[in-house]
């Protein structure tokens, strides 16, 4: 059965307007989908604090130390010393050498 149905020019600019917005709707969401998923996952305190990721270098986690006041700055300094591998000032062994 035919049927003759003319949509005229406004019929196929308004089917052309629609189309972009449909793919223009669909190739957005893939794209956002994709940052979510290689963006880290932020995590966060019920408070709203950052929880820093779990994986700290040893000197970030001296400075914690220090910043807490669980370490004085003699005790920071000595460490920081020894993990980056510079001579004692006292002229004595680290710690555990023998």
């Amino acid at each position: 059965m035919y049927w003759n149905m003319q949509m005229g020019a406004w019929g196929y600019v308004l089917m052309a307007v629609a189309m972009l917005l449909l793919w223009g709707t669909v190739i957005t969401a893939v794209i956002l989908f994709a940052r979510s998923l290689a963006r880290p996952q932020d995590r966060h305190y019920p408070e709203g604090g950052f929880v820093p990721p779990t994986v700290s270098h040893p000197e970030h986690i001296l400075a914690e130390r220090f910043a807490r006041g669980e370490i004085g700055a003699d005790e920071y300094q000595r460490s920081i010393a020894i993990l980056r591998g510079y001579p004692r000032s006292d002229g004595g062994a680290t710690p555990g050498a023998k």
